[in-house]
C-alpha cells in the first residue's frame, strides 16, 4: 500500500483522530488536506489528550513526517500554539506547511459572525473561525497565502489591498472589525517569522514519497454530509472533505490512492445546524452525549445525538469509494436496551433510501428503523480485556450490531474502536506492511 486516506462518513467528530493515529504508527507521512481550525481532532496516548485544530494527528509519534496542505486554511497563531504545546511534551512536529495555504486573519473571523447574524434560519452555525471568508477569498482570488507571508512586501501590498474591501464588507453586515490594519501587519508578520522554518513546497515532497512507495496516510477533517458539494448545504463547511479533495488539497494523483477507510461513529452526532433525521432529544441522547463526552473539540458546544444513519454512511461510501470502515466509541452504547439503526427513510407515504438536495425536504423526512438487541454496560477495564482478544471478545449482540453495518453498506470492517487510547483498538485489517 501507499496512500491511504482517512475520511468522515458522518457529520464530523466521528473519531478520525484516533483512527489517524493509529495507522500512523507504521507511516512515513502523514497529510492534512483541507479545512482549517474549524476542525478538532483528539488524540490519547497514555491517558493524555492532545487536541489539534491544524497539526495532524500523527504529530504524536515522535518524528514523524507531517504536512499541512495547500487545501487547509491556515490560522497561524493557533498553529504555533499547537506546536509550543507538543514541544512542552518533548515532541518537536518534523511538520512541513505548503506554500500554497491560505492564510486567516482577524477580519475574517469578524466576517464570519457579521454574515451568520444575518442569515437566520440559513445560518450553518459556524464555529465563528473565519474558514468560510477566508476560503471565499480564495475563489475570489483576495487571499493571502502562506508564501505572501513570508514577504514583508508582498503581504504589505495585498493587505494594503484587501483590507478596506473587508471593512466595508463588514460594516454592510452591521459589524465591526476588531483589529486595524497596522496591527495585523506587525503581529502576522512576526508570526510568519516563526512559521518560515516548516514552509516549503511540499506537493513535490508528497509525490516523491508516493513514487518510492513510502506510506503516506492521508488525514480528512469533519465529515462527508458537511462537504461544500455534497453535504446538507447550506448547513455545514466552506471546503471539500471528501476522498477527493486530497487530489486538489494535496497535489497528487487519483492513482496514488490505494484505500480510503470511512470513519463511522456507532451512533450520530452533529454540531451546528440544520435538519438531522434521526436526532435523539430524549434521556438516551443525552446518556450518549455524556458518557461518548459528545462535546465540540474546537468551541466546547454540545452535539446533536442520534442513532447511526445508514442512509448517509451508505452515501458516503459511495461517493468516496470507501474500500473499508473504522467503526468508533462502540463501547458509548453499552447499556442501552435496544438499539437502532436508521436504513430509510420515510417522505409522503414513500420509503426513499436516498438524500435529496434540498434540505428543507430532508427536515421532513422520518426515519425507518431496523432494531437489534443492546449488551450490557462495561466497565473501560472490561473493553480494553475485549481489545486484546479481538472481535471474538466483543458481546454477541455488539458483534451482531458490527457485522449489520459491514452488511448494509457492503464494506468490510477494518477497525473497531472500543476506547479513547491506542491500545482500545480492535484492528481486522492492516493497510500499512
Amino acid at each position: 500500500m501507499v496512500g491511504i486516506v482517512i475520511i468522515g462518513t458522518q457529520w464530523g467528530d466521528e473519531g478520525k483522530g484516533k483512527v489517524v493515529d493509529y495507522y500512523a504508527e507504521k507511516a512515513d507521512m502523514v497529510v492534512r488536506f483541507s479545512g482549517g481550525n474549524n476542525a478538532g481532532h483528539t488524540v490519547v496516548v497514555k491517558g493524555k489528550s492532545y487536541k489539534f485544530n491544524l497539526m495532524p494527528s500523527g504529530a504524536v509519534r515522535k518524528g514523524k513526517r507531517v504536512i499541512i496542505g495547500n487545501g487547509v486554511v491556515v490560522d497561524p497563531k493557533r498553529l504555533l500554539e499547537e506546536i509550543e504545546l507538543l514541544k512542552k511534551d518533548g515532541l518537536d512536529p518534523n511538520l512541513g506547511i505548503s506554500e500554497r495555504a491560505h492564510v486567516i486573519f482577524p477580519y475574517h473571523r469578524d466576517l464570519d459572525e457579521a454574515e451568520e447574524n444575518v442569515k437566520g434560519k440559513f445560518k450553518a452555525g459556524t464555529t465563528k473561525r473565519g474558514i468560510g471568508p477566508c476560503y471565499s477569498d480564495k475563489a475570489g482570488r483576495f487571499g493571502i497565502r502562506i508564501a505572501d507571508l513570508m514577504d514583508r512586501n508582498v503581504f504589505r501590498e495585498k493587505l494594503d489591498f484587501i483590507f478596506p474591501i473587508k471593512e466595508d464588507q463588514i460594516k454592510l453586515y452591521g459589524g465591526n472589525l476588531s483589529t486595524k490594519k497596522e496591527e495585523i501587519f506587525e503581529n502576522y508578520s512576526k508570526l510568519g517569522e516563526k512559521l518560515k522554518q516548516y514552509v516549503g513546497d511540499v506537493v513535490f515532497e508528497i509525490n516523491d514519497a508516493t513514487e518510492k512507495r513510502k506510506n503516506v496516510l492521508f488525514e480528512g477533517t469533519q465529515g462527508t454530509m458537511l462537504d461544500i458539494d455534497h453535504g446538507v448545504y447550506p448547513f455545514g463547511t466552506s471546503c471539500n472533505v471528501t476522498a477527493g479533495a486530497v487530489c486538489t488539497g494535496a497535489g497528487v494523483s487519483p492513482t496514488k490512492i490505494d484505500e480510503v477507510i470511512g470513519v463511522a461513529k456507532a451512533y450520530t452526532s452533529r454540531v451546528g445546524e440544520g435538519p438531522l433525521p434521526t436526532e435523539l432529544k430524549d434521556e438516551i441522547g443525552e446518556r450518549i452525549r455524556k458518557k461518548g463526552g459528545e462535546f465540540g473539540t474546537t468551541t466546547g458546544r454540545p452535539r446533536r445525538t442520534g442513532w447511526i444513519d445508514m442512509v448517509t454512511v451508505n452515501y458516503s461510501c459511495l461517493i468516496n469509494g470507501v474500500t473499508g470502515i473504522a467503526i468508533t466509541k462502540l463501547d458509548v452504547l453499552g447499556g442501552i436496551e435496544k438499539i437502532r439503526l436508521c436504513t430509510s427513510y420515510g417522505f409522503e407515504s414513500k420509503i426513499i433510501d436516498k438524500l435529496p438536495a434540498n434540505p428543507e425536504i430532508f427536515a421532513k423526512y422520518t426515519p425507518i428503523y431496523e432494531e437489534m438487541d443492546g449488551w450490557e454496560d462495561l466497565s473501560s477495564e472490561e473493553w480494553s480485556k475485549i481489545s486484546k482478544i479481538g472481535m471474538s471478545g466483543l458481546p454477541k449482540e455488539a458483534k451482531a450490531y458490527v457485522e449489520k453495518i459491514s452488511k448494509i453498506c457492503k464494506v468490510p470492517i477494518y477497525m473497531v474502536s472500543i476506547g479513547p487510547g491506542r491500545e482500545d483498538t480492535i484492528e481486522l485489517k492492516k493497510v500499512f506492511q
